[in-house]
């Protein structure tokens, strides 16, 4: 499969479920623009990192379109209920958008050198980045929606799958509800796993759908997670970062890991 035909099955699929879309592919940049015909919002994908990721899953197509019709349709809702409304916390890398398409600012709140926070409304299977005319529509203050966030995301379940490779073990946590990286957030958890941890505690969230905690006991434990960051980072469907997050107990610090070992076996990874 290319490009191409990638772009021509997600637009066959997609027009075939609902009529009131459009779209556009820019050829340079390798997206695809699909848009709603009513109010012209939409979402651009990034075909090139979709590819890659179908080629180790061929079930990346049927998620795409699923997920664009779900987010056209949401991008169709203009009421929001603030009682029902379910609010969580978002990491994005500090180069995504800080304003929507139309010009309006997003809530955003500085995290590390290399992330942000954003707000979002969840809608079970989509979700919607909060703006400031979209808060001041639910009738929220900032805070009290941070607040609101914070609580919901601790709320959230947290299953761990662990791998150990050469006395370095490595801990994933993969719900695919859109906020695994998000987790990043939630002190108490950040505070039991390092609890656990008999070397240096990494963190890493490469993209949105995956967070890796790894307890680093030699160099090889740096050396894995360093690749283990740069091949999730590019299969990411929404990157966030490349590098590894030192923590203590208080704060997360970048860490650049210059990988040099190679004494491991890469079906442990």
């Amino acid at each position: 499969m290319n490009i191409y035909k990638l772009r021509d099955l997600i637009i066959e699929r997609i027009t075939a479920k609902r009529n009131d879309v459009s779209h556009k592919f820019n050829r340079e940049k390798e997206e695809l623009r699909v848009e709603r015909t009513d109010n012209g919002q939409g979402i651009t994908i990034a075909l090139s990192k979709a590819l890659n990721k179908a080629k180790n899953d061929d079930k990346i197509i049927d998620e795409l379109v699923y997920y664009i019709d779900e987010s056209l349709t949401r991008m169709g809702e203009e009421k929001i209920d603030a009682e029902t409304a379910a609010i969580y916390p978002v990491v994005r890398a500090t180069s995504f958008p800080d304003k929507t398409k139309g010009g309006e600012p997003f809530i955003i709140t500085p995290h590390t050198n290399e992330t942000n926070i954003y707000y979002a409304v969840d809608f079970d299977k989509s979700y919607r980045l909060i703006d400031e005319a979209l808060l001041d529509s639910l009738g929220m203050s900032k805070e009290d929606m941070k607040v609101l966030a914070e609580n919901n995301l601790k709320n959230l379940p947290v299953e761990i799958k662990k791998q150990t490779v050469q006395d370095n073990d490595f801990y994933f946590i993969n719900h695919n509800d859109g906020y695994d990286s998000s987790r990043i957030l939630n002190t108490d958890f950040l505070h039991e796993m390092l609890e656990k941890t008999e070397g240096e505690m990494l963190v890493g969230l490469p993209h949105q759908d995956v967070l890796i905690i790894a307890d680093c006991k030699n160099n090889v434990g740096y050396d894995i997670m360093a690749q283990m960051m740069m091949q999730y980072f590019a299969e990411g469907l929404t990157p966030i970062t490349s590098l590894s997050f030192s923590y203590d107990g208080t704060k997360l610090q970048p860490v650049f890991i210059l990988g040099k070992q190679r004494n491991y076996n890469n079906k442990n990874k």
